[in-house]
């Protein structure tokens, strides 16, 4: 905040740096806003000036068979393996938090290191893992694999709100009798529980976007639709694939503002105490 007494330079250097944001935020987000008035072109070719406005290609998506196949599968498929990295990625984050035990930093690596791998590395261990137990070509093993993309980012931002749970509440509600599952539902849960929707939604939004692993795993009749589209650049560019683009925006723009209504919430839970 710029205060009343600030110096020439300072109030320069103010002014300087919100439009040098301003700047480099736009330079990001154009790339991303460009596609968006695309999707309503008339026209069947990606480019500007636009010949005129239409919905024939949000049209298309819905009409379509092979969009509405690989938004299905989609839908199966990321659902399931949020709900499986949720479950996975929540008790070993309380295990890691709670307990101590020698190689804990390097099962802690090990089990957040599909976050940084390559994730062309993971397509390939995964599918020579999975191929000889049958799971390749599966729904199984492709939800299999996107749990496990997902796992390290519920394990991060569960392990970040335990580090401020203050565990005398699960001492309290033990000395008053409750059992260790009761406790967890009733106490734990429920204090932990913007870590968790904030790990499932960034679980989610993994599996959802992911295209490399699907591109291994996955039948021809298990395209999901970010392989779909992948498709679709490579064979026949239509605005119909900036119509997905920007029907999976407004999606991720929903889900950035869920984190952040998250966010403050802990926030607010932080600064009660």
């Amino acid at each position: 905040m710029l205060q009343a007494y600030a110096s020439p330079v300072e109030r320069a250097w103010f002014y300087t740096h919100r439009v040098l944001c301003a700047l480099i935020l736009l330079f990001l987000i154009l790339p991303i806003l460009v596609i968006v008035p695309l999707s309503f072109n008339q026209d069947s070719f990606l480019m500007y000036p636009m010949t005129g406005f239409s919905l024939r290609w949000y049209e298309e998506i819905i009409s379509s068979d092979v969009w509405r196949q690989s938004l299905m599968n989609s839908l199966i498929i990321s659902p399931a393996a949020t709900l499986l990295a949720v479950i996975l990625g929540t008790l070993a984050s309380i295990g890691l938090v709670r307990a101590e035990f020698p190689g804990k930093a390097l099962l802690t690596a090990i089990l957040i290191s599909p976050m940084v791998v390559p994730v062309v590395i993971v397509g390939v261990a995964v599918y020579l893992f999975f191929a000889p137990l049958g799971l390749a070509g599966s729904y199984t093993g492709l939800i299999l694999a996107h749990a496990v993309l997902g796992v390290p980012f519920v394990i991060t931002t569960v392990t970040a709100t335990l580090q401020g749970f203050d565990y005398n509440l699960v001492r309290a509600a033990s000395s008053l009798g409750a059992g260790p599952i009761y406790t967890f539902f009733r106490v734990t849960l429920p204090m932990v529980a913007p870590g968790i929707i904030s790990g499932g939604l960034f679980a989610f939004a993994t599996s959802f976007d992911e295209v490399v692993v699907t591109l291994f795993l996955a039948s021809p009749g298990q395209t999901t639709l970010p392989r779909q589209m992948f498709a679709g650049i490579r064979e026949n560019i239509s605005p119909a694939i900036a119509a997905v683009a920007t029907i999976l925006i407004v999606l991720s723009t929903l889900m950035l503002l869920t984190l952040e209504g998250l966010r403050q919430r802990s926030e607010r839970m932080r600064t009660s105490k």
